[in-house]
């Protein structure tokens, strides 16, 4: 792998547009990969770069991986590295990428993420919930803990209520600057989301994403403040509409969405 990893850096280029930061510690991508269960029909790895998640993929779940890439520098070497790959190889944006088209249910979800579309990550595993069961991502340690934060906290946002609705979220570890060619600015950390019991959350659920969208882009106002375009006025004076949107759980998000469509 050492010498892989040589002919790779040579080869390939960390692209800033792309949001890429290269892992080289070995001891992490095993730590990765090994954090991602069995018990999934397909696993999709988001953004290979320069193959050093793909190398333990490869030997374990052959069958199962499918690679998505859109930077056609790593697709080409990935494609002389692992030529057994094949089709499963794909050259493409994963934020267009029909997920239908590996698995109808239990699709796993790893990378190393490209820091500047995390967040737009998950919200196209949001849109995929019922075929991904399990996600397990190296992402910006602040967006970790964003996603992973309960009720009451400063980091609690969209993210974390969108999220925390249909996955349980395990912030599993740090990982420091200097394991990564280029050196990103701030540190990063491993996620595990695995979808949990819930099937339909009992009320409208594009009005809910709506509900939590709208308050927390206004989370310094009350929620009779920030939701006052959708609160009817029958309602409008009950003191759930006295809290700002970081002190409501995801079960008080739908409660106040079935107040909010009157029933």
């Amino acid at each position: 792998m050492d010498k892989q990893n040589q002919s790779y850096n040579n080869l390939v280029r960390p692209k800033k547009a792309l949001g890429q930061h290269f892992l080289v510690d070995l001891n992490i991508a095993r730590k990765i990969v090994d954090a991602m269960s069995d018990d999934v029909n397909v696993i999709v790895e988001v953004g290979a770069g320069m193959g050093v998640l793909t190398q333990y993929l490869v030997e374990e779940n052959l069958e199962k991986l499918r690679v998505v890439e859109i930077d056609i520098e790593s697709v080409e070497y990935l494609r002389n590295v692992y030529p057994q790959l094949g089709d499963n190889l794909i050259h493409g944006d994963f934020l267009r990428t029909d997920l239908n088209g590996f698995a109808s249910e239990k699709i796993g979800v790893i990378g190393n993420f490209p820091y500047n579309i995390s967040s737009q990550i998950f919200f196209q595993i949001l849109k995929y919930r019922n075929e991904v069961d399990e996600v397990v991502g190296m992402i910006q340690k602040e967006v970790a803990e964003r996603i992973a934060a309960g009720p009451g906290s400063k980091t609690y946002g969209i993210l974390s209520v969108l999220l925390q609705a249909w996955y349980d979220i395990e912030y599993l570890f740090t990982v420091h600057e200097n394991v990564f060619n280029p050196p990103p600015k701030v540190k990063s950390a491993v996620v595990r989301l695995r979808r949990n019991a819930v099937k339909r959350l009992g009320c409208d659920e594009k009005l809910f994403v709506t509900v939590v969208k709208q308050a927390f882009n206004q989370r310094r106002k009350t929620m009779r403040n920030s939701l006052r375009s959708l609160i009817p006025q029958e309602i409008i004076q009950d003191e759930i509409f006295n809290k700002r949107p970081e002190q409501l759980s995801v079960s008080e998000f739908v409660k106040l969405t079935l107040m909010l469509s009157g029933q």
